[in-house]
């Protein structure tokens, strides 16, 4: 699927840290190629970088469509492991989402359901 539109720009921003043009390149390609892979249209991503000690905090907010705002958020040594861990949280709430949404999937039936119309007298 490939990416329809970006309504804004995906902003990569620090108060603490200095990023480099590079990781700013990295976050962009990677918040782009995650919307593309599950929906094709990013509303609104954002990757804020905050130093804690000897570790990195990194937040990704993504929203794709009309969907709501995924967010994910994760701590390393590194600022790029950090990054791309909080990315993957954001995609899997993108992936589930969209098989929640995915219109092909059969009605999934109660185990209790079925075994009372199974135990139901017939009438007639």
């Amino acid at each position: 699927m490939k990416l329809e539109s970006v309504a804004t720009e995906i902003t990569v921003e620090s108060s603490t840290v200095d990023l480099g043009d590079a990781f700013r390149q990295h976050a962009r390609d990677g918040v782009l190629r995650v919307a593309s892979k599950y929906f094709g249209r990013l509303t609104t991503g954002s990757v804020h970088v905050t130093r804690e000690g000897v570790s990195y905090r990194c937040t990704v907010v993504m929203q794709a469509g009309a969907l709501k705002t995924m967010t994910g958020e994760a701590t390393d040594k590194e600022i790029y492991v950090a990054f791309d861990r909080a990315l993957d949280k954001v995609a899997k709430q993108l992936r589930r989402t969209k098989r929640e949404l995915r219109e092909d999937k059969g009605q999934r039936v109660g185990k209790d359901a079925t075994l009372r119309e199974g135990l139901a007298p017939i009438r007639e």
